[in-house]
């Protein structure tokens, strides 16, 4: 199962606490400052499984610094930690709603959140009108973000359609993948991907009437329509009103765009399609319609000849 969206919170690391130390009593202060906290960097990978990592750990924190000790020894630093993100995540402040970040580039290494700074050991509090200061400071606390992660696949195809439209069917005959299949609405609870020959494609879950409010399986999966670069849309070959089908689903991204993202839905509506009807093996005759101006291409599973075309369309 692909997780797409997940609650997490970064937290850098807190600066180590300052020394109250005396090298001999009435001597002089030599107090250590503690060691500054970690950093936390975001690392940009392809790897779109990744937010599966959160699935079990929801608090990812960076190292503390080290207190600081006698004899004015300083704390070492915390360690910076890594987290390694698939790339077409945006990371959002859960607390503001902001977006504070959208990972486009894969290899990017980002400071998200910086580590606190190293509390004063009382050698730093000594003056000519207090030579024995008894007080240090606690390290300060390093930045911390409670996240939304939220992953729009970035695929060359996207399967997408009413439920029951045969995607998955047509991915795992496309990419050998393994996704399971069965005779009734829903099935794909979530995004799958495939890989055939050097192009990724995500089987997107089935949208119906009211998916942009929410309805079904909601809006959830419309965001991964965003950054796919071709649609495939897959229609049921045995159903009674094709144009409806494809009318529905459309209709939808519509709506999507509106309310959510005009600019880039204003994209999505453009994007190139392909129409495809599944399951054309239960059709009595091999009709080929038109819908939205364009030739539907009939492909079954059990048809070899339909899907080496299909498979000679996408490379």
């Amino acid at each position: 199962m692909l997780l797409d969206k997940v609650n997490v919170t970064f937290k850098a690391g807190d600066g180590g606490n300052g020394k109250v130390s005396f090298k001999k009593i009435g001597r002089g202060p030599d107090g250590g400052s503690g060691g500054k906290g970690g950093d936390l960097y975001v690392v940009v990978s392809s790897d779109l499984t990744l937010l599966n990592q959160f699935s079990r750990q929801d608090l990812i924190v960076a190292e503390r610094g080290i207190d600081g000790g006698n004899n004015n020894r300083h704390g070492r630093y915390g360690d910076d930690i890594d987290i390694i993100l698939p790339i077409g995540t945006s990371i959002v402040n859960s607390d503001t709603g902001e977006e504070v970040i959208e990972l486009s580039v894969v290899g990017q290494r980002i400071k998200l959140l910086k580590g606190g700074h190293g509390g004063w050991g009382n050698f730093e509090f000594r003056s000519a009108r207090n030579t024995t200061p008894l007080k240090a400071q606690d390290g300060f606390p390093g930045e911390t973000l409670n996240a939304i992660l939220n992953l729009k696949l970035i695929a060359d195809y996207g399967l997408i359609g009413l439920p029951n439209s045969g995607k998955s069917s047509l991915l795992n005959e496309l990419t050998g993948t393994s996704v399971k299949t069965a005779n009734y609405a829903f099935t794909t609870l979530s995004p799958n991907l495939g890989v055939y020959g050097d192009k990724i494609i995500a089987d997107i879950p089935g949208l119906i009437e009211g998916a942009s409010d929410g309805k079904g399986l909601g809006i959830n999966f419309l965001k991964h329509i965003e950054k796919v670069k071709v649609l495939i849309h897959c229609i049921d070959a045995t159903s009674n009103d094709y144009k409806r089908d494809y009318k529905v689903v459309r209709d939808e991204l519509k709506k999507y765009n509106k309310q959510s993202l005009p600019l880039r839905g204003k994209e999505m509506l453009k994007k190139k399609e392909i129409i495809i009807l599944t399951k054309s093996d239960l059709l009595a005759r091999k009709i080929i319609p038109t819908i939205n101006r364009k030739k539907a291409l009939l492909t079954s599973i059990y048809d070899f000849e339909s899907i080496k075309n299909l498979k000679e369309l996408l490379s």
